[in-house]
Parts: structure tokens; C-alpha cells; sequence
């Protein structure tokens, strides 16, 4: 799990770490756990939709396009607020996509505009892909994530 402030990760499963989607001093996380088990006991209990929404509004990120990314259609996603959480499956890819967008607010020095115009801006090193389109999947997310350090560290072949 990536620290939203500092780009840095975990380094055990029982290290104290947190990922939630609240905007505090630039931070946009996921999950308001202290250890990678308790993120990982969340996620298999499904996300209150509050944070999915609460994502939406401090992201910038329109509803739409979250459903797009976490592959959950519209009607599906009214049908989740009325339920009021999100299954394991989707609440696991809202946490991969709130991670990668507070990697890509960290590499824009805190700014979520800038971020977010990057992050649906086709990129060539994605094979003109858009990051958001490539963080539809798991794999497309790591690529995404391995681009952001490569920028990062000004290695841009």
C-alpha cells in the first residue's frame, strides 16, 4: 500500500499504514485502516459506498468515470448507494484506484487538477492509452504505477 503523502509503501503486513479517501494536506486515500490486515478485513467486508462517493467529490473524478475504471455500470452503481456498501470485488478495485490517483497527486506535488488531467491524458508510454483506461485492470494499474516512477525518477524510455 502506497503512503498517499510520500509515494512510499509498507513494508509488512502487520506495519502500521493507512489509505483512506479523505483530503487532508494533499493526502487522497482509501481506507481509514492502520494495518494492511485491517485494510484487507475492510475490503473483504465491501466499502461503505460514503467513500466511494467521498472519493468522487474530493477527486474531481466524475461517478461515471469511476464506474468506467472500476468496470461497474451506472445502474449498477445506483443500486449499490441504495444498498449502501460495495461488494469486496469493486471495494478492492475503488482502493486500486484511489491508491493510483494518490500516486499521481504525489507525482504533481499535491495538485488533484493537475493529477487528474494526467491521468486521463492519452500517454505514449502506454501505448496511447489513457492511465485511468489502463487502470481498469490490475495489470494496466501496475504499468501505470511503474510509468509514475519512472517519471519520478526522470527515466522516461
Amino acid at each position: 500500500m502506497a503512503d498517499a503523502a510520500t509515494g512510499t509503501r509498507g513494508a509488512s503486513r502487520s506495519g502500521k499504514e493507512s489509505t483512506t479517501v479523505s483530503k487532508r494536506g494533499g493526502e487522497f486515500r482509501v481506507v481509514t485502516s492502520k494495518s494492511v490486515l485491517q485494510i484487507i478485513n475492510e475490503l473483504q467486508r465491501g466499502l461503505p459506498y460514503q467513500r466511494l462517493s467521498k472519493f468522487e467529490k474530493e477527486s474531481g473524478l466524475s461517478l461515471e468515470t469511476i464506474g468506467q475504471v472500476i468496470r461497474v455500470p451506472k445502474r449498477t452503481l445506483a443500486r449499490r448507494k441504495a444498498a449502501g456498501r460495495l461488494p469486496p470485488d469493486e471495494s478492492e478495485r475503488v482502493h486500486r484506484l484511489s491508491e493510483l490517483f494518490a500516486k499521481a497527486v504525489h507525482l504533481f506535488g499535491g495538485d488533484a487538477g493537475r493529477a487528474r488531467r494526467w491521468l486521463q491524458t492519452p500517454q505514449r508510454a502506454l501505448g496511447r492509452a489513457t492511465p485511468l483506461e489502463m487502470a481498469s485492470t490490475e495489470v494496466g494499474a501496475r504499468e501505470v504505477e511503474n510509468l509514475i516512477g519512472r517519471i519520478e525518477h526522470g527515466v522516461f524510455s
